[in-house]
C-alpha cells in the first residue's frame, strides 16, 4: 500500500524527456564543435564532465553520511541520493571522450611526448603520470564507486520488504563507515588525475578536500533543487515539512561555510608561502578577466548564500531555499571553470596562458552532459518508491508537521 503511495508523480516524465532533448541536442553541438576546434572541445566537456560527476559523487558522500547520521531530513532524501549513485555507469561511458583526448595528446601536455622530453618535471612524474596508469587508476575509482553503491543501494530496495529492516540498516551503516572514508581517498586521487594534472608543475595537498567540499555543496543544492520540485506534486507535496527544508537549508549553509574555508585555506598557504612553482597558479588567476570572475565568485557563491541563509525563516521558504540552490548550482561551474579556464599552452615547459577566453562549448558543453545525466538520473529515480517505505525511522521523519510548509 506504501509503496504505490510513494510512486513518482507524472510530472517527473515531462521533465525527463525535456532533459534528454535537450541534452541530445546540446550534446550533438559540443560534438560537431570538436570538429571546428578539438581543444576547446576536450577542455569544455572536461568541465561539463567533472562538473556532473562531482555532484553524483557528493550525493554518494550524503548518502552515507546520512546512514551514519540519521535523522529526518535524510529519510526524506535518500532515495534522491540513491538514484544519483546509479549514475556512476553513465559515468564510466561518458569519460571515454577523455580517454581518447589522452591517446591524442590533447588535453594533458604530459601525454605529448615532446613536452615531456624537454621537461625535467615531467620526466620526474612521468611513473605516475602516464596513460596506462591513470586510466587504470580511473577504473579503480569506478570499480570501488560501483561495488560500495551496489550494496548500499541492494540493502536500501531489501529493507523495502524485509521483515526485519533494521538488520538492513545496520549493513548500511557498517559500510558507510570505512566506505567514507575509502570514498575520500578515492575522490582526493580522482581530482589530483582529471584537474590538478592540467598544470602537472603545480601542487596542493589540500587541492583534493577543496574538491570533495564544492562537490558536496553541488549534490546538496541539486537536492534541494529536486525535493522543492517534488513538493509540489503528491504524494511529496503531503511529505515535506518546513521543518526538512529548514534542516536541509542549514546543511548548505553549513557546506558553503566549509567550501569556502577550504578554498581560503588553499589559497593563504600558497600566498603565504609565496613558493615560485606554486604561486604562479594563482596569478594567472588574480590578473584580467580572471581577477573579476573571482571577485564574483566571492560574490555569489559565498556572500550571498551565506547571508541569505543565515536567518532561520529563509530556509522554511521553499522559494528562496531553491533560488539559493540554484545559485549555487550555477556558481559551481563558474568555480570550476575558473580552477580549469586558464589554458595550458603549446611551448616547451608548459606555461600557463592566463588569457580569458570563452567560447561557446563552455556553456554547450555542461548543458548536453546534464541533460543526459538528468534524465538519466530521473529514471533511476522513478524504479524505486520516493521513500524507503520500510525504513524504521521512517514514520518519525514523517511524523511531525507533516505536508506544512
Amino acid at each position: 500500500m506504501m509503496d504505490a503511495a510513494y510512486t513518482a508523480p507524472p510530472e517527473l516524465d515531462r521533465l525527463q524527456q525535456r532533459a534528454l532533448l535537450v541534452g541530445v541536442v546540446a550534446l550533438g553541438l559540443t560534438v560537431a564543435g570538436a570538429f571546428l576546434n578539438r581543444e576547446q572541445f576536450f577542455r569544455s566537456y572536461l568541465l561539463a564532465y567533472v562538473y556532473w560527476i562531482g555532484i553524483s559523487l557528493g550525493c554518494f558522500a550524503i548518502l552515507m553520511i546520512q546512514h551514519l547520521a540519521t535523522g529526518a531530513w535524510g529519510i526524506v532524501i535518500r532515495r534522491l541520493l540513491e538514484s544519483a549513485t546509479r549514475t556512476f555507469p553513465l559515468g564510466l561511458v561518458l569519460f571515454v571522450p577523455i580517454a581518447l583526448a589522452l591517446f591524442g595528446g590533447h588535453l594533458y601536455i604530459w601525454t605529448d611526448a615532446n613536452f615531456v622530453a624537454h621537461d625535467a618535471i615531467l620526466q620526474d612524474k612521468a611513473k605516475y603520470l602516464n596513460v596506462p596508469f591513470f586510466l587504470g587508476r580511473t577504473a579503480l575509482y569506478f570499480f570501488i564507486w560501483f561495488v560500495i553503491a551496489y550494496f548500499l543501494n541492494k540493502w536500501s530496495r531489501q529493507q523495502d520488504e524485509a521483515s526485519d529492516p533494521k538488520e538492513m540498516k545496520r549493513k548500511m551503516q557498517d559500510l558507510s563507515g570505512p566506505s567514507l572514508v575509502l570514498l575520500g581517498g578515492t575522490m582526493t586521487f580522482a581530482s589530483i588525475d582529471w584537474v590538478m594534472s592540467l598544470d602537472p608543475h603545480w601542487t596542493s595537498t589540500i587541492f583534493g578536500i577543496l574538491f570533495m567540499g564544492g562537490q558536496a555543496l553541488s549534490a546538496m543544492a541539486f537536492i534541494i533543487t529536486m525535493i522543492v520540485f517534488l513538493a509540489n506534486f503528491k504524494p511529496m507535496k503531503e511529505v515535506i515539512a518546513g521543518r526538512h527544508l529548514n534542516d536541509l537549508g542549514k546543511l548548505m549553509l553549513a557546506f558553503v561555510m566549509l567550501w569556502a574555508y577550504f578554498a581560503f585555506s588553499q589559497f593563504l598557504i600558497i600566498w603565504s608561502g609565496n613558493l615560485p612553482e606554486e604561486i604562479p597558479w594563482y596569478l594567472n588567476r588574480l590578473s584580467g578577466a580572471w581577477k573579476l570572475l573571482a571577485g564574483a565568485i566571492i560574490l555569489f557563491h559565498f556572500i550571498l548564500p551565506f547571508f541569505l541563509l543565515l536567518p532561520r525563516k529563509a530556509n522554511r521558504n521553499p522559494r528562496l531555499l531553491v533560488t539559493v540552490a540554484l545559485l549555487i548550482i550555477v556558481m559551481r561551474y563558474v568555480d570550476l571553470y575558473w580552477l580549469v579556464g586558464p589554458q595550458v599552452s603549446h611551448e616547451v615547459g608548459g606555461k600557463m596562458n592566463a588569457a580569458f577566453h570563452f567560447s561557446w562549448m563552455d556553456i554547450a558543453a555542461p548543458v548536453g552532459v546534464g541533460g543526459i545525466w538528468l534524465w538519466y538520473f530521473l529514471t533511476q529515480l522513478k524504479k524505486l518508491p520516493l521513500l524507503p517505505i520500510n525504513e524504521p525511522q521512517l514514520e518519525g521523519a514523517l511524523g511531525e508537521g507533516a505536508g506544512h510548509h
